[in-house]
């Protein structure tokens, strides 16, 4: 079974693109972030047609993650418990934005997860983002707790490059949001409470990233950051077999600024 993350900075935008990778790739599951839309705006009989059913959360042009499965798409969940709510002003009443989603999917419990960017130290966005991220922490917990060997998959853009080695330039991002000690604790925590990165031993860096901004030649210039991570429970973590940054999408006509994130897993 191949499970796959990806960012794909508005699936309306980047559908031929995602649709041709899922063919080629050969890809069971591909948990998506940022696609931008609605549910009703959501292009869900193109993946019919390649053979997956799809649950997606969008509210608006913001935002939205999506799930496509050809091994089952079953329990569809919005949200996790606790999910701390966001306004952007004092007028508008805080709400749970379109950032998490949980389906199972071939017996593997998948959430796609897009974690708050943060946007500055200081900002209250940024309270925001650790306080999701505690908030995601501890319910994952509660889950291992009640089941030790389930299956969970925590993939998707975590906005947190956990290490220097995930990023081009440790003094470029100094003071920044995605690198603070904060943020970097709030991700060591919930791998702490059981879910290990699975991609890591596979993608040693430095140099190895998942996202290269559009702007100052950053791609070829290899000025990026790893960001997007697929996260497993013990017993999922168990059966990776393999793992892969998949660094060429990010090249061509019109890419996301995030390149496809996978794992292959042996039979349970």
């Amino acid at each position: 079974m191949r499970l796959a993350t990806w960012n794909v900075n508005s699936i309306r935008t980047r559908l031929d693109r995602v649709l041709d990778w899922l063919h080629r790739a050969e890809v069971d599951v591909l948990a998506m972030q940022e696609t931008k839309c609605a549910d009703d705006q959501f292009p869900t009989l193109p993946f019919f047609e390649l053979g997956y059913e799809v649950a997606h959360c969008g509210f608006n042009q913001w935002n939205g993650v999506a799930i496509a499965s050809r091994v089952g798409l079953d329990d569809i969940e919005v949200g996790f418990d606790g999910q701390p709510s966001w306004s952007s002003t004092p007028d508008i009443a805080a709400a749970a934005e379109a950032r998490a989603l949980a389906a199972t999917c071939g017996g593997i419990r998948v959430w796609s997860l897009y974690v708050p960017n943060g946007r500055a130290l200081g900002d209250p966005h940024y309270t925001y983002k650790l306080n999701w991220l505690a908030a995601l922490r501890d319910t994952a917990a509660g889950w291992l707790r009640d089941d030790p060997s389930a299956q969970i998959a925590l993939v998707g853009d975590w906005n947190i490059a956990p290490t220097d080695d995930d990023v081009w330039s440790v003094d470029y991002y100094r003071g920044c949001t995605h690198v603070s000690e904060p943020e970097r604790k709030a991700f060591n925590a919930i791998v702490d409470a059981q879910f290990a990165d699975v991609v890591r031993p596979f993608t040693p860096g430095p140099g190895v990233y998942t996202y290269w901004d559009y702007t100052q030649l950053a791609f070829p210039k290899g000025r990026g950051m790893r960001i997007d991570f697929i996260l497993a429970s013990p017993a999922l973590a168990a059966r990776v077999a393999g793992a892969q940054i998949v660094r060429d999408e990010r090249k061509g006509k019109a890419p996301s600024d995030h390149a496809p994130v996978l794992v292959d897993l042996r039979r349970d």
